[in-house]
């Protein structure tokens, strides 16, 4: 009888020590092209930001860093919902750049493609995949990667 309960103790002792190491699981929210509102309020947390709808229907946020104008553009959506991926847009109107300086950028820089379009405006875009989501923190890195990118490109391309 004593075999038997030390041997019950013993397992009942592993259970108990094995549930005090394990380590709390929580709810990360994840972010995808399909919640519009979500990316919105993250747009918000750097500048002024707005959500509208483009010219399809599909979700469109148009807002401010530190001044300068750029746009989310929602891609892959079906009726503008259930959208898969984004699209970060800044552009300047009445700049003149060389083609030199444009493809110096996308030669030497890895995010953040340059080009001057039919109407001769400079854009400077980024898109990013969110087709699975991703966690707060990491669109919120995103969007310090825009901000630094558009900077950058004024500081060295526009400004020079």
């Amino acid at each position: 009888m004593k075999k038997v309960k030390l041997k019950t103790l013993m397992i009942a002792a592993s259970l108990c020590s094995s549930f005090a190491f394990t380590a709390p699981s929580y709810a990360v929210e994840i972010i995808s092209a399909e919640n519009p509102q979500a990316i919105l309020n993250i747009a918000k947390g750097f500048g002024s930001a707005k959500l509208k709808k483009d010219s399809t229907g599909d979700p469109l946020i148009v807002g401010r860093i530190e001044g300068t104008k750029y746009t989310i553009s929602f891609y892959g959506c079906s009726n503008g919902k259930n959208c898969k991926d984004i699209l970060f847009n800044a552009a300047w109107e009445g700049k003149k750049i060389s083609l030199e300086k444009i493809n110096k950028w996308n030669r030497d820089k890895r995010f953040g493609k340059a080009y001057i379009d039919k109407d001769n405006t400079i854009n400077l875009e980024m898109a990013v995949n969110l087709r699975y989501g991703v966690t707060e923190e990491n669109l919120e890195d995103t969007f310090e990667w825009w901000k630094h990118i558009m900077k950058e490109f004024e500081r060295e391309v526009l400004e020079k």
